[in-house]
């Protein structure tokens, strides 16, 4: 199927990669199918696209990358939701909001996209946990005035 990007122009897509957020994405509640698409060919950041909306799309990234430490889990009702029996299914990834200079870039870890790989299911996780900031940055080392 042939769709139209944010960043990319179009493209031609495999339905098999489209991902089902049964319940959109919070601001975006009627964007339910997205698919992820590699951004410039970089396998760091990578772009998840709405399916039927041009406008609507997200740089993402995986969270592992830059905080290592970063863990949480996952409650049974969202297990249950997206189809979730194996833990190499799961997929986590951050909503990056992209700054200038680069690296005042900071990245979501309050609120990760969590995609159930096998299914095709995802849905946005918010996380309880205080010590996960929604605007950690996404250069944990370099320190920004005014970035918190």
């Amino acid at each position: 199927m042939k769709i139209q990007t944010k960043y990319l122009g179009e493209m031609e897509i495999d339905e098999s990669k489209v991902i089902t957020f049964a319940n959109g994405i919070p601001g975006f509640n009627d964007e339910k199918e997205f698919v992820l698409l590699n951004l410039f060919n970089d396998t760091v950041y990578q772009l998840l696209q709405s399916v039927h909306t041009s406008t609507t799309a997200f740089i993402v990234i995986n969270p592992y990358l830059i905080y290592q430490d970063y863990s949480f889990e996952l409650d049974d009702s969202t297990l249950e939701q997206l189809g979730i029996k194996q833990e190499n299914e799961v997929v986590v990834l951050s909503i990056v909001t992209l700054k200038d200079p680069f690296h005042a870039s900071t990245l979501n870890l309050k609120a990760p996209l969590i995609i159930n790989s096998k299914r095709m299911l995802g849905k946005q996780y918010i996380l309880t946990k205080e010590e996960y900031p929604s605007k950690a940055l996404i250069h944990p080392k370099h320190t920004v005035k005014g970035v918190k």
